[in-house]
């Protein structure tokens, strides 16, 4: 049974990966389980300086999912490298290092230093981009397309692009980074959402608006990864409120290579290997010998 998959030349032993965001640096869930048992692990979100995230609070619990609000806080690129890549450096799984920018010199700087030291880049491109007035770069294809090429010209690793699905036509986005150069896209990332504190009549969240993620946003986030599918010649990796085996082969129907555990590793730290067993096990009972075939033979048209 084959199980492996090919992100622009980096071999991945399966196609379970776990979210940007939702699984720090690794060491928390390694209490759990073998990371070696990963397809691969895409770390805490880094910039190029230490940022220290948004004010408090910043997570809220909805109805089947979470609106989170942190504001990027990581340690920055150098303590990254330097601190925190050695403990996964340990694991045979595949690094990939997502990245934030507010101006595409940041994004090719940050590239340039990692070249070395992962498997994979991943763009977060829904960074607003502070000589655009705020504008996130994944609200825009020519953004989308200027920050990918960018970054091509910068690394010579894999590069995944990681749209944002506040837009209204997410084949657009996905195409302006394949032309520029990307090697995978990945999406969706959360869904723009509020909450109000009635008691005391203001926002929940300082920033008024966050991040919705779970499964409360997995009907949207398969749709955007079937219409990307469609029209991208490039792997696509799939997420956004996946919580068990079924849905990963949902994803993988739709068109999805590979998917991604995001808000599921909070109630269930679990869950990547849960939904990887059962994967397994639905290609044994369906005859299927090669991870492709799921689409191929029992995808949807």
């Amino acid at each position: 049974m084959d199980m492996r998959v090919d992100i622009g030349g980096v071999k991945l032993k399966n196609p379970v990966l776990v979210s940007s965001g939702t699984f720090g640096f690794g060491k928390e869930y390694s209490k759990f389980y073998d990371l070696n048992l990963l397809g691969g692990v895409a770390v805490k979100g880094i910039t190029l300086k230490p940022r220290k995230g948004n004010k408090p609070p910043r997570i809220m619990e909805t109805p089947a999912g979470i609106l989170n609000s942190v504001g990027l806080e990581n340690p920055g690129l150098d303590v990254f490298i330097e601190k925190e890549l050695p403990f996964l450096k340990k694991y045979s799984v595949p690094i990939i290092a997502n990245i934030s920018g507010n101006t595409i010199e940041e994004y090719s700087l940050m590239a340039k230093e990692l070249n070395d030291h992962v498997d994979l880049i991943e763009l977060n491109v829904s960074c607003p981009n502070v000589k655009e007035g705020g504008i996130a770069f994944g609200t825009k294809s020519d953004s989308v397309y200027e920050v990918t090429k960018e970054v091509r010209k910068n690394c010579s690793i894999p590069i995944i692009v990681k749209l944002s699905p506040n837009v209204t036509d997410i084949t657009e986005m996905a195409l302006a980074a394949e032309e520029a150069g990307a090697d995978c896209i990945s999406l969706i990332n959360t869904i723009m959402g509020m909450a109000i504190d009635i008691e005391n009549r203001k926002p929940y969240f300082h920033n008024i608006v966050a991040g919705l993620s779970g499964p409360a946003v997995k009907p949207i986030s398969l749709r955007m990864v079937w219409q990307v599918a469609q029209k991208v010649n490039i792997p696509v990796i799939g997420m956004g409120g996946i919580s068990n085996w079924q849905d990963a082969i949902e994803f993988m129907m739709a068109g999805a290579d590979a998917i991604s555990i995001g808000t599921a590793n909070f109630y269930n730290p679990l869950a990547p290997i849960e939904v990887l067993e059962g994967i397994e096990k639905y290609m044994v009972e369906n005859g299927i010998s090669n991870l492709s075939e799921i689409k191929i033979n029992g995808g949807v048209k």
